[in-house]
C-alpha cells in the first residue's frame, strides 16, 4: 500500500468518526497541552485506533487526534507529535499532516520545546520561527512522489508564513506579552541526546537562535501540501556553551508549562483572526 492509499484510509475512517472538514490544524509540542483547557472539545480519537498512525512514545506527548472548537472556530489538533528518534521513518513524522491536508486544513499551527542558542534569548521565552536549518538525517519528499499531495519539487523560499508571522507578534502586543516572544531561526538536529558544548558553538555560527528535535519535517511536508505555516517554539533552555549546565527534563517541561499559557493566548488569538 502506497502513502496515499494510506492517507485515504486513514481519512475515510476518520469521515466515520463525524470528524469534519476544517481550515486549522495545530500540533501541541513537549508540554504544550494547556490549549486544550481553553477550547471546546468535539470528539478525540486516540493515534492507536487511527489506520496507519504512528502512536507517540514519548512520555509527554497524550497521543489524540482532537477536533475541537473556540469561539465557533473548528479546529483539528495534534495532542502529541512523533520524532524521528524515536525510530518513525519520516513519512510516518508528517503522515498525520497530510492527512490534516487532506481533511481540509489549509493553515498549520506548530509548537514545540526547544533550547535557546541565542544568548539574547531566556528560557520562558518564545520564538516565533522564521526560518528554519534542517540537520536531520532524512528528508519527508524522499521516495516516489504524488502530485495529488504536493509537486516534486517544492520552494522553500518562505516556509512560514510571513502574514501569520506579523500577527502573532500584533497579538502578543496586545495581550501585553511582547517582551516575552522573540522571532528566529530553528535548527532541527535527530536528537534523542541534547548538544555537546562544541556543537552549541557550531549551531550558533551557522545561524541558529535555537535548536530542537521536531517540527522541520512537518513543515517541509506542509509547505509541499500548501498549507500556511506559523511555528512558535517554547524556550526550555539556554545553551550557553561556556556556562553549560546539565539538562533536566523535569525543569523542561517544567518551563514549558509555565510559558505555554502565553503560547495558548498567542495561537487563540491567531485562531479568532483566520
Amino acid at each position: 500500500m502506497n502513502v496515499l492509499e494510506k492517507i485515504n484510509e486513514a481519512v475515510s475512517f476518520l469521515e466515520g468518526k463525524q470528524v469534519p472538514k476544517v481550515g486549522v490544524g495545530i500540533i501541541l509540542g513537549t508540554g504544550l497541552g494547556n490549549l486544550l483547557e481553553h477550547v471546546e472539545i468535539i470528539n478525540e480519537i486516540s493515534y492507536s485506533d487511527i489506520p496507519h498512525f504512528p502512536v507517540s512514545t514519548v512520555e509527554f506527548h497524550k497521543g489524540k487526534l482532537i477536533h475541537a472548537k473556540h469561539n465557533g472556530k473548528e479546529m483539528l489538533i495534534m495532542n502529541g507529535r512523533f520524532h524521528y528518534y524515536e525510530g518513525y521513518s519520516m513519512e510516518e513524522v508528517v503522515f498525520p499532516v497530510r492527512v490534516m491536508r487532506k481533511l481540509g486544513v489549509t493553515k498549520l499551527l506548530i509548537s514545540n520545546a526547544a533550547g535557546a542558542v541565542n544568548l539574547d534569548f531566556s528560557k520562558g521565552n518564545l520564538m516565533v520561527i522564521d526560518d528554519h536549518i534542517n540537520l536531520q538525517s532524512g528528508n519527508p519528499l524522499r521516495g516516489e512522489n504524488f502530485e495529488e499531495i504536493g509537486p516534486r519539487f517544492p520552494d522553500m523560499s518562505q516556509p512560514y508564513s510571513r502574514n501569520l508571522q506579523e500577527k502573532i507578534h500584533q497579538i502578543a502586543v496586545r495581550e501585553g506579552v511582547s517582551d516575552l516572544v522573540k522571532t528566529g531561526v530553528y535548527v532541527a538536529v535527530d536528537g534523542p541526546n541534547l548538544e555537546t558544548r562544541a556543537e552549541y558553538r557550531y549551531l550558533g555560527r551557522i545561524g541558529a537562535d535555537a535548536v530542537g528535535m521536531s517540527t522541520v519535517p512537518e513543515v517541509i511536508a506542509a509547505n509541499h501540501a500548501g498549507m500556511e505555516v506559523a511555528a512558535v517554539s517554547v524556550l526550555t533552555d539556554e545553551c550557553d556553551p561556556d556556562n553549560l549546565a546539565a539538562v533536566d527534563i523535569a525543569d523542561i517541561i517544567a518551563v514549558a508549562g509555565k510559558a505555554e499559557k502565553v503560547l495558548s493566548k498567542l495561537f487563540l488569538g491567531l485562531i479568532e483572526e483566520l
